[in-house]
């Protein structure tokens, strides 16, 4: 780095040290408790390095992160994207800000960041790999020693490089809801193989030979004699199996032979890498969604973006939740809100309907919603701190004593950071949703079922006289501690389960999409909340990747590799199952095995289904795709054998079972 770069972000570093140092104290403020974070100024090629890398400076030498810088920097150039910020889970966490960004820029990505950095800390999924990481020195220890095996002259770097590519192809195949162990912890040992029993793979006999030397039923019966199933269950960490079971092949030996200690050791480390990433996939929605609500509370409802920024911040969150496709930002920000407005409801309705002579069948009647909300509205004093400085009564919890006293003395400007004088209480009134333009309605839409739904579960038998009486009683931060809760249990695919309803997608036009056969092109093909929520939900279940087992380390008796592919209304694409079977391949040194479901439909089915304006019905049969290290062979599968991977009604559910109590 020449001394002009170093001096330009040295400068760029101090003229952002106050607002790194308020948005953390607002942060705070409002409720957020975020690891520490350490701000780096980088420029626009570090930007995209640090982006290839996954938000680290070092990982292992490997081909991969030349292709994602190339695209990020294609995407730059061609495309129109920009990069805001990277961060990475971490105590102290690490956020990397682009010298070129403007400002607004920085403020929006620096209130980001400290939302992030809370998420990271609280989130439970998080906790599955350690309480306390240190993410980035384990993967600096990581790319050393891979490097070190590439270097190493008793190991050639391609057979490295190669082993890399066999892992990553994989890399997604663990048990993310079980938290990390070393594979040899509970991987257990195979059953044991009876010595009379010769091991026909061994014995490298074609199979007319096998035939003609013993008896079909003696080899049925080896294929069978499995005794203690091996694994006993289904096994999801498909990487800790391999590592602790799996053999590599040797041509020149012809069989199946042990790993070398470095090849154990790259696929070890490259599954705790698996692990270590795994929480953010699993987040996505949520993280990203939690980030941007908290960035807009500040940088708009804290004015944290000043008069001449505003316009230069709105086209930043413009792009941000504009980006087509699914779009995590946007469809978290808006759940995260549709949480909020919905417990801020519930404690609203929950106060009302204990009002003498207000019930659930006469509520609309007897109760002004219109009245309900100006009520409602933060007191003058909350809403305008500056204005009613004077007035303001120390001695209120919505007030901060000594953030007060300090304005009065005139330690900061209370026009630039009004929120110092409050307390979270206050900051909760200053911003409650319900009375927000945008969510007036939504206290209004309560429905005669949600009435009832509530009134239902109302056991206090204490009673206000009037309406009044019972809003001066409303919590102001239900919404916000409701959002706090959820934040610390619940995935992507447990948050889209819960809080997904025909409400929500009622609100914000959701709608599913096929594609149909009858008109030969895609259509609107459901608004049901329920349709919406499958749809969303089976991407992000597994990541959104087929969920893959091991049902059998010594398949038939012959110590192949049975895969099971958990079918769930959508097929795998069978050519890249197979490109994947070669790399388990080596990674098991013996042939491999997966059972699968595909649909089948044949042309003259479309064709009738079209000329009667109907979908035609698929007919679901089980495969199982066999590789020997040579060639593949497919075999279509009786009833019973895939009824254990067949299409069911999917469990969502997949929080750990102490956290449901």
């Amino acid at each position: 780095m020449s001394d002009t770069d170093r001096i330009t972000k040295q400068r760029i570093a101090e003229g952002l040290e106050e607002p790194v140092r308020e948005a953390n104290a607002l942060a705070h403020k409002l409720g957020l408790d975020p690891f520490p974070v350490n701000y780096w100024i980088v420029d626009y090629d570090e930007m995209n390095e640090l982006i290839a890398y996954g938000g680290f400076q070092y990982r292992y030498p490997h081909w991969r992160w030349g292709m994602a810088y190339d695209r990020q920097r294609k995407q730059g150039q061609f495309l129109g994207g920009k990069a805001f910020e990277i961060v990475n889970n971490d105590n102290p966490s690490h956020a990397f800000l682009q010298e070129s960004n403007s400002l607004a820029d920085q403020k929006a990505v620096i209130t980001h960041v400290e939302a992030h950095a809370d998420f990271f800390k609280h989130n439970e999924w998080f906790r599955l790999f350690g309480d306390e990481p240190d993410a980035a020195a384990m993967l600096e220890r990581h790319g050393e020693t891979i490097r070190e095996y590439m270097e190493d002259p008793d190991v050639s770097r391609e057979d490295v490089e190669a082993w890399v590519d066999h892992v990553l192809c994989l890399e997604d195949n663990i048990d993310q809801h079980r938290p990390f162990t070393p594979a040899s912890a509970w991987a257990g040992e195979p059953p044991e193989m009876d010595d009379g029993v010769p091991n026909l793979d061994d014995l490298n006999l074609s199979e007319e030979v096998k035939r003609q030397v013993f008896s079909d039923e003696w080899l049925e019966s080896q294929r069978r004699e499995e005794g203690v199933g091996f694994p006993p269950e289904p096994e999801k960490d498909v990487l800790a199996f391999l590592t602790a079971h799996g053999k590599q092949y040797d041509e020149d030996a012809g069989k199946a032979t042990e790993f070398e200690d470095w090849q154990r050791d790259v696929l070890e480390l490259l599954r705790r890498e698996a692990y270590y990433f795994a929480p953010q996939k699993m987040t996505k929605v949520m993280n990203e969604g939690w980030a941007a609500y908290w960035e807009s509370k500040m940088m708009t409802g804290e004015a944290f973006a000043a008069d001449e920024e505003f316009l230069s911040y709105a086209d930043h969150m413009a792009q941000v939740l504009g980006s087509p496709g699914l779009n995590p930002y946007a469809l978290g920000m808006e759940l995260w809100e549709y949480v909020e407005n919905r417990a801020n409801r519930r404690e609203v309705l929950e106060r009302l309907l204990k009002v003498d002579g207000v019930t659930w069948r006469n509520f609309h009647e007897t109760v002004d919603l219109d009245d309900v909300l100006a009520a409602l509205e933060p007191a003058p004093e909350i809403d305008d701190v500056p204005t009613h400085l004077d007035a303001l009564d120390p001695d209120d919890p919505r007030v901060d004593a000594d953030g007060l006293a300090a304005a009065r003395e005139g330690e900061f400007d209370v026009e630039t950071y009004p929120w110092k004088v409050l307390t979270y209480e206050g900051l909760c009134e200053r911003h409650y949703s319900l009375v927000q333009r945008k969510n007036r309605g939504f206290l209004k839409r309560t429905s005669q079922e949600a009435l009832e739904r509530t009134a239902r579960y109302l056991f206090d038998t204490d009673r206000y006289p009037t309406i009044e009486a019972a809003l001066a009683d409303v919590d102001y931060a239900a919404g916000w501690n409701r959002m706090y809760e959820i934040r610390e249990s619940h995935n992507d695919v447990t948050f889209l389960d819960e809080f997904l309803t025909q409400e929500f997608v009622d609100e914000n036009d959701y709608f599913t999409y096929e594609y149909v056969h009858t008109s030969r092109d895609y259509r609107v093909t459901s608004v049901d909340y329920r349709d919406v929520k499958k749809k969303l939900m089976l991407q992000f279940t597994n990541f959104g990747k087929p969920t893959i087992t091991v049902h059998d380390g010594n398949f038939e008796n012959r110590n192949e590799l049975l895969l099971a592919h958990h079918y769930n209304g959508v097929m795998l694409d069978v050519r890249q199952a197979e490109q994947v079977l070669e790399r388990v391949f080596e990674l098991w040194g013996r042939p491999v095995n997966l059972k699968t479901v595909v649909k089948e439909l044949d042309e003259h089915d479309i064709e009738v289904a079209r000329r009667r304006d109907r979908e035609p019905t698929p007919t679901e049969v089980g495969k199982r795709i066999r590789f020997d290290g040579e060639d593949f062979s497919v075999e279509d599968l009786d009833e019973e054998e895939w009824a254990d991977i067949a299409a069911t009604d999917v469990d969502y559910d997949t929080k750990p079972e102490e956290w449901l109590t």
